[in-house]
């Protein structure tokens, strides 16, 4: 009986033991998962913090780009406004020869030809002023009609022009650069209407009434 009790004791025991093991293994492999688990934070913290620093390196470079351009912009531009006021120099100097010019009481005299002769040497010099600082004036006289340089105010009857032909300039245009200063103000030609055609046209209209 005493043998007995001692196995009952010894396998009591051994139950005991094991269910202690177990405890502790279970114990052990909750701390591997929150080790595990801790670890994993931590590598995405530092993705996080090296995805931000890329971003914002990205976003100080974009910045250092915009401002380089607009830099530029404003040291090559930064007299467009004051160049497009100057151009009214070079425009009352051409209405004033052409007022002097249409004044009967001056017509053929020394004293206009003298005038007119001070009116080109000012006119020359702004002219060599603009173009030292990249403003030059728009070629249109024969050229064909491109909107982005000109501007057809008039068209004109010309059987010697193709249509389109810019044959009369009315006020000059200006660049800056490779920048539109102001369009150049033209008349463009025209094909004449053949006017036995049109009077056909009329009698005809005219005969149907």
């Amino acid at each position: 009986m005493e043998k007995e009790q001692n196995q009952t004791e010894v396998k009591n025991a051994t139950d005991e033991k094991e269910k202690n093991t177990e405890a502790e293994s279970s114990v052990n492999d909750e701390k591997d998962i929150q080790e595990e688990s801790k670890e994993k934070t931590q590598e995405e913290k530092i993705l996080e913090l090296e995805d931000k620093l890329a971003r914002t390196f990205a976003e100080m470079e974009n910045q250092r780009r915009r401002f380089e351009k607009e830099r530029e912009e404003a040291f090559e531009y930064g007299g467009f406004t004051f160049a497009k006021e100057a151009l009214n120099l070079i425009d009352n100097l051409e209405r004033s020869k052409q007022i002097l010019q249409s004044d009967e009481t001056l017509k053929d005299s020394e004293a206009l030809k003298k005038m007119l002769d001070h009116f080109n040497i000012i006119n020359k010099d702004l002219l060599s002023v603009f173009k030292k600082n990249n403003i030059e004036p728009i070629d249109c006289l024969n050229k064909r009609l491109d909107p982005n340089l000109h501007q057809a105010m008039m068209e004109i009857e010309d059987d010697q022009k193709d249509p389109g032909t810019i044959i009369q300039e009315i006020q000059k245009g200006f660049t800056i650069k490779d920048r539109l200063l102001r369009p150049a103000l033209v008349g463009v030609s025209k094909k004449r209407e053949n006017k036995n055609k049109k009077n056909g046209e009329n009698i005809e209209n005219s005969e149907n009434k």
